[in-house]
């Protein structure tokens, strides 16, 4: 019967479900006005025409138009074009059939689940089980019958029992109608069965079959010398569990302790006691029960720190499931204790936060983005990598210049040599010259024996990256020059020279012709690391890049978060867009990262609803503040240089011609006749 169904909401799509599954019925068709309907979609996927018209499908023999649409005027509509020998079935019938249909699935459902459990129970025991009907014909065979007579169950049912069975005597209880019990029977010269044979009676006493349980008695003396087996190996595996020095401890399939070993009650304290017919959690004092777990997902797992004990031992746990047959008995569980390498990690971890070591782990392809600015600075990045002199990267906090130090160290001559980061404001001015010149033994108190390594000695043949360059002090930044002038440094109190061959790329957002106006930063410094300047814009003028930044950001917290989340909604891109972006990329990481988090599991776009909250802002009003304090500041006095207020014109001039270009910094660059790079620094330097 050739069906057509009309609508494919979530109705038509419950309908094409069912009917696709039934032989009887050939669905040739789905048709719905909404192309993006779910019965459309599901149609598409098994292969089923689908259209925005009925009309097609008449003329390719329609037997029965199911209309689901719930529309009367669809309805009287398909009775006026539909062909002579087409059916149209309303909804409130489709709904009916349709209940007919699932009740009918549901009570298959039952009546196979519960054949499924009988068949189940036959087949699980141990005993054969052989059954006929009052005709001697075998109607039950279960595989435990298989397996003692040697005979396939398809060989044996609908054949009668004496036809098919050696000895058997079903046959003879279904005449006498009486019981044979614990009867011994010989299968073969070397097998013998212990037999119950009994009839089946109606409640009026008429027989109607008999059935037979047997075993096969040769197997008791083989299961007798596998118990003997299995008690040897119990008691070789207790011994092993006991001498080992590894913490053991086991649980059944409900978590509950059922052994322990010495090396355990060592490690935390406790006794057989307090463990065993407990539940697995008692000897966890912080994190989850790891056998609970394993018993759960039937599944290891390896290196997992707990605390264990009333003295909260760490330990490292390995957790095995234990499997008999294919069925889960019980956990395993090894316990490491690790409270000696915890504290030495420790240590390393405080002295790693004073130095923070990287390995470049960025190329300039990984920097996304394709506007003006951010190319050219990947241009100039290029440029850099393939000479020796030192780079300046300025640019706001968050906009990327760490990994632009990254990027040009991994594709400079030195890329197979150290890369070494070190964040100059986070490290103490106490212990900052230390760090990068290293000190002699003896130099002060508390200093190693046979001295130190500085950071600059560690990097040569490679690149050091000074981040925030701009808030070393200024005996430091005299140390520091001296390095770039001479190519050697002097250790902390010794006076040999060092020879160092080390590429230096330094970062700042602080704006260093300033700090040399105000004598926080040495004149001499600031010309030997501005020998290739890179500005890299904020995030403000690279909005054409926020998008493609956007599905970046996305694919990665989609790994990390373990979600699937495909797109981002029109007007939240603009919003994005508008949004001023203090924070640069580091802020747009942030947004994106709780935007997910905001999300709904299942959800797959991302919404204006999700995002944290923005403080909306309006380019005309930024300007116009910025002109209005500019305006301020020149009717105040203030005992300025005349450069300080020859840089105050320039930056107005550079504010009104990027609004009147509209922020294309090519343009403004042309019309003031000056270089795009150069246009950039003046940007930066003045933080327009």
């Amino acid at each position: 019967m050739k069906v057509v169904i009309m609508g494919a909401g979530h109705g038509g799509t419950a309908l094409l479900r069912v009917l696709h599954q039934m032989d009887s019925v050939d669905v040739i068709g789905v048709v719905d006005i909404d192309k993006e309907a779910p019965g459309i979609t599901l149609a598409k996927k098994i292969g089923i025409a689908v259209g925005a018209s009925i009309q097609s499908f008449f003329a390719r023999g329609v037997d029965v138009v199911l209309e689901v649409t719930g529309s009367d005027t669809v309805y009287r509509r398909l009775q006026e074009i539909k062909p002579k020998d087409t059916v149209i079935i309303p909804g409130n019938v489709v709904s009916v059939i349709m209940r007919l249909i699932e009740e009918r699935t549901q009570l298959v459902q039952v009546l196979h689940g519960k054949q499924r459990q009988i068949d189940t129970v036959l087949n699980s025991t141990h005993d054969a089980m052989i059954a006929v009907d009052v005709n001697g014909i075998i109607s039950l065979y279960n595989r435990a019958a298989e397996r003692i007579l040697g005979i396939d169950r398809e060989e044996a049912l609908g054949r009668k029992a004496e036809e098919v069975i050696p000895n058997s005597r079903l046959h003879l209880v279904l005449r006498s109608g009486e019981s044979e019990l614990n009867q011994e029977q010989s299968l073969d010269k070397t097998r013998r069965i212990v037999t119950n044979r009994v009839p089946i009676l109606e409640q009026d006493g008429q027989i109607i079959g008999a059935v037979a349980v047997f075993r096969d008695v040769t197997e008791v003396e083989t299961l007798t010398n596998e118990i003997t087996t299995l008690k040897d190996m119990q008691s070789l595996l207790a011994a092993i569990i006991q001498s080992s020095n590894d913490a053991i401890s086991v649980v059944d399939m409900q978590g509950n302790g059922l052994m322990i070993n010495p090396a355990y009650t060592r490690m935390t304290g406790l006794t057989e006691a307090d463990i065993i017919g407990k539940p697995a959690n008692v000897d966890i004092s912080e994190g989850e029960s790891m056998h609970m777990q394993v018993l759960r997902t039937g599944q290891s797992v390896r290196g997992v720190p707990l605390k264990v004990g009333p003295k909260k031992r760490d330990v490292v746990v390995n957790v095995a499931p234990v499997v008999v047959d294919g069925v889960l008995k019980g956990s395993v569980g090894v316990l490491h204790d690790v409270s000696e390498i915890k504290k030495l990690t420790e240590e390393l971890e405080r002295v790693k936060r004073l130095v923070r070591k990287l390995a470049a782990s960025y190329t300039f392809d990984d920097i996304v983005g394709k506007s003006e600015g951010i190319l050219h600075a990947i241009e100039q990045g290029r440029k850099a990598a393939r000479t020796p002199a030192t780079v300046l990267l300025r640019g706001e906090s968050g906009t990327g210049k760490e990994l632009f130090a990254h990027a040009i160290h991994n594709e400079s001559s030195r890329k197979y040599s150290q890369f070494v980061r070190v964040n100059c404001a986070a490290i103490p001015e106490t212990l900052l010259e230390s760090e990068l010149f290293g000190y002699e033994e003896g130099a002060f108190t508390g200093a190693k024996r046979g001295g130190k390594k500085g950071l600059f000695e560690e990097a040569s043949g490679g690149t050091i990256f000074l981040d925030e360059i701009g808030e070393l002090s200024m005996s430091t930044q005299a140390k520091l020059l001296r390095v770039l002038q001479e190519k050697e440094i002097v250790r902390i109190g010794g006076t040999k020279a060092v020879a160092v061959d080390v590429r230096v790329i330094a970062a700042t957002h602080v704006n260093l012709e300033r700090a040399m106006q105000l004598g926080t930063f040495r004149e001499d410094l600031y010309y030997r690391i501005n020998v290739l300047p890179i500005v890299i814009p904020p995030l403000r003028y690279r909005a054409q890049d926020i998008e493609e930044l956007v599905e970046y950001l996305i694919h990665k917290y989609n790994q990390e978060y373990g979600r699937n989340v495909q797109n981002v909604a029109p007007e939240m891109l603009q919003r994005l867009v508008n949004y001023s972006w203090p924070g640069n990329v580091r802020e747009l990481e942030n947004v994106i990262s709780r935007s997910l988090i905001n999300m709904k599991f299942q959800e797959t776009t991302v919404q204006p609803y999700h995002l944290p909250e923005l403080v909306a802002t309006n380019e005309e009003e930024e300007n116009a503040e910025k002109v209005k304090k500019s305006i301020d500041k020149k009717h105040r006095e203030d005992g300025r240089t005349l450069n300080e207020r020859l840089e105050e014109v320039e930056a107005d001039i550079i504010r009104e011609a990027l609004i009147n270009y509209g922020g294309n910094k090519t343009e403004t660059a042309k019309q003031l006749g000056v270089s795009i790079r150069n246009l950039y620094y003046k940007i930066e330097k003045y933080g327009l």
